[in-house]
Order: C-alpha cells, then sequence, then structure tokens
C-alpha cells in the first residue's frame, strides 16, 4: 500500500526511563533481525503496515491501542537504530513537534554522507506531510512527521494528525515503492466513519480543481475515496477477549508452556529459557518472520509484555530484559556465521502456526490476564505507576493456562 491509517484514543503520560530503554533496545534487536534475514527493504514494508506497526508496539510494551504508540516506538527507533546507520543503511528523521521541523536539515546530512539527492528526499518528505495535512482535510491536524530513509533512497514515512473535537489521533503511513504520483489518488485506500464532506484535491476526479479552488468535492467520501487498510481502535483500555484471535493466542501460549511441541533442536537451542520468556519470544518472532495476514488483531502481542498501564498485566522487566538478551545473542552469533539460535528462535513462529490450524482455545481469558497480573511480582512486574506486588491470595483454578 502506498497509504494507510490508523484511529487510535488519545493517551496521556510520559513513557518510564525503565520501558525506553527496553524498547529501544528490543526495537533495534528486531530492526536488525528483519534486516539481516529480508533486507532493508522488507523493514521499510512492515513499517508501512499499521497492524504490523501497532503489533510491534505492543510487543515494545506500549498500551495496546493509545495514540502514544506511535511517539514512543519512533522515537525509540531513532534513538537505537540511529546509532547503528551506517552498519543497517537505515535512518530514522523527524518526530513530534519541534522534531518534525528538522527533518529536513537531517535529510541533508544524511545525503550528503551517503550520496543521496538530499532536495528529493527533503521534497518527499514536505509533500507526504501536505497530502494529509492539507489535500486531505479529513479533520486531523498533523502533529507528528517520522521520514524512515535507507542508504538506497527508498522511504516511508510514519505521522499522526490529532482531531481536537473527538480526541482521537490518526496515523499515516506511506511507503516509496507504490507511490506513483503525490497530486492524483496517492493513496491506494482511505477508510473512516463518515463525518461529513472532506476535501481531497488528490482525487482523480478533482484534477480541474487542483489549480487552487479546494472547495468544490460534494461527495460522499466513501464513494471519493478508495478503500485501504484501516486499523481503528476501540475506546476500551482494557484487552478484552474480542480484541484477541484467541486461536492465535493460545497456540502461542501453548509452545511457550509445552515445550514437547517445540522440535528436539530447537529446544536444545533454547536451553534455559523458562516459559514465561519463550511466551515473550514467540510473539517476538512473529513479528520479525510473520506475514501480514497475522497482525489483524495487534492487542494479542500486547501479551509479549504487557503494557505500562497495566493491561493486560504490568510490564514483566525480567522476562522483556531475558528476551532482549536472546534476540541479540542469536543475532551476534550470526554474525558470526553461526545462525542456529536465529533459526531456532524463526522455528518458535512456525511451530506456533502449525498448530494453529487444529487447535481449539477455551473461554478461560479472563483468568488467564488475571494469572498474568498474579505472577507479575515473580518477573519484576512494572507499570507507570510502579511495582508489583504479590497478592494475599490467589485461587487454585489460576495455575493452570487458561486457553488450552
Amino acid at each position: 500500500m502506498s497509504r494507510s491509517y490508523a484511529d487510535l484514543p488519545l493517551h496521556y503520560g510520559q513513557v518510564p526511563p525503565w520501558l525506553y530503554q527496553r524498547m529501544s533496545k528490543l526495537g533495534l534487536a528486531i530492526t536488525e533481525a528483519i534486516v539481516s534475514e529480508y533486507g532493508k527493504s522488507a523493514f521499510l514494508q512492515r513499517i508501512s503496515d499499521p497492524f504490523w506497526f501497532q503489533s510491534l508496539g505492543c510487543v515494545l510494551g506500549m498500551d495496546w491501542h493509545s495514540s502514544g504508540i506511535t511517539t514512543s516506538v519512533m522515537g525509540a527507533l531513532k534513538r537505537s537504530v540511529n546509532e547503528r546507520s551506517k552498519e543497517l543503511g537505515i535512518y530514522f528523521c523527524g518526530g513530534k513537534g519541534k522534531h518534525s521541523r528538522e527533518t529536513p536539515a537531517e535529510l541533508i546530512r544524511i545525503a550528503d554522507a551517503t550520496g543521496m539527492d538530499g532536495d528529493l528526499l527533503v521534497r518527499n518528505s514536505k509533500l507526504s506531510a501536505k497530502v494529509d495535512n492539507t489535500a486531505i482535510q479529513d479533520g486531523f491536524q498533523i502533529y507528528l512527521h517520522s521520514f524512515v530513509v535507507t542508504d538506497e533512497g527508498e522511504w516511508a514515512v510514519v505521522q499522526q494528525g490529532m482531531n481536537d473535537a473527538t480526541g482521537i489521533a490518526r496515523r499515516y503511513h506511506w511507503h516509496s515503492p507504490t507511490i506513483k504520483s503525490f497530486i492524483e489518488e496517492p493513496h491506494t485506500f482511505i477508510y473512516g466513519p463518515n463525518q461529513g464532506q472532506i476535501i481531497n484535491i488528490t482525487d482523480k476526479a478533482a484534477a480541474s480543481t487542483r489549480t487552487g479552488v479546494l472547495d468544490l468535492t460534494k461527495e460522499n467520501p466513501t464513494r471519493l475515496l478508495q478503500e485501504v487498510r484501516q486499523l481503528q481502535m476501540p475506546s476500551h483500555h482494557d484487552v478484552k477477549a474480542k480484541d484477541v484471535d484467541l486461536k492465535r493466542l493460545g497456540s502461542v501460549l501453548a509452545v511457550a508452556h509445552e515445550r514437547q511441541l517445540i522440535d528436539m533442536e530447537s529446544l536444545l537451542l533454547l536451553e534455559g529459557v523458562g516459559p514465561r520468556t519463550l511466551q515473550s519470544l514467540v510473539l517476538v518472532s512473529e513479528v520479525i518472520h510473520g506475514t501480514p495476514s497475522r497482525f489483524e488483531d495487534p492487542a494479542r502481542f500486547s501479551f509479549a509484555h504487557g503494557g505500562k498501564d497495566g493491561h493486560p498485566f504490568p510490564v514483566p522487566t525480567k522476562v522483556y530484559d531475558e528476551a532482549i538478551q536472546v534476540l541479540e545473542n542469536a543475532i551476534n552469533k550470526a554474525k558470526l556465521g553461526n545462525s542456529e539460535k536465529n533459526d531456532a528462535i524463526r522455528n518458535l513462529h512456525k511451530a506456533a502456526t502449525r498448530i494453529e490450524a487444529s487447535f481449539e482455545p477455551n473461554s478461560n481469558f479472563e483468568q488467564l490476564i488475571q494469572k498474568e497480573r498474579d505472577e507479575s511480582w515473580k518477573y519484576g512486574g512494572r507499570t507507570f505507576f510502579g511495582k508489583a506486588e504479590k497478592p494475599n491470595k490467589r485461587s487454585d483454578d489460576l495455575q493452570q493456562l487458561s486457553l488450552f
């Protein structure tokens, strides 16, 4: 897709340093794994998919549906990936507020260092912002603009706008290889709730108005605009069973806690990794190796490392750190020609996919979440509000996994 978007409820609050540091480390490891395995273009393709992006944010421990995912994930990736840009060939520019206005200068510096056409990159950056903020007047004012470019000139844009009247943020995604024209239908699909008439001078039918008459469109938005993959998150903060594909989540838990489902070679290579960390690694493996169709329920990925506000459960920092260590170790060994541990991590995703076809979950979703919360103190559980405490009493029926 050339352009797609996600609608997200507005959330306030800063990301605590203990989480932001972990997000940077795991985000870098996931980026490096994708680039190493599939290439730079594949990473840009993924970050241009609103479903994958939301799933990544959940794996990194952000609140599963909040507008803050955009700022925090892009900030964490910019911080960590840019330290390795020369090696990875990927550069993050821009950001929120004043940082977005620094994008042109950042792109010129990158172009000077790599030999790319800096003026063209700046033009592409400005045009993508103008289209979403001016040519498409849908009630959202852009306040975040992030431009990601490879040393080969391919680029992606992730930007976010705010509708002050509704308190909803809208995130827009662009990917350069599929853009044929900025001024005529650069979007393969736009979809959203009908909020009345909008102005869209990029529509093919508006060719005669692109000289400056911006208010002639009288068509219903659903007739003017073609349909795209769009992610519209619900207003409720907690994770409900209806937000998750229980069949997929159940297969993840089965692989993590029923070790006989993993092939023996991978099991040996991951020796010493406990069931709870395996649960996280299966979901990390899917973010790295999964196909686009597997990210339609981003809330499922919050079962890797919870969320900073405690939904669906506190962030298990000990598990998070172990998952980072395992993934970083696998990447470093692969650089030395030993890819077995990388293969073992990939096989976790394969195992979950394999058993999913015949897996039938039960309906104890709330018990699963309660079990994670009750045991959070064991794993260094933390939220924005503080550390998780050991519960006074736990019922015996929560001792077993609840979806299989």
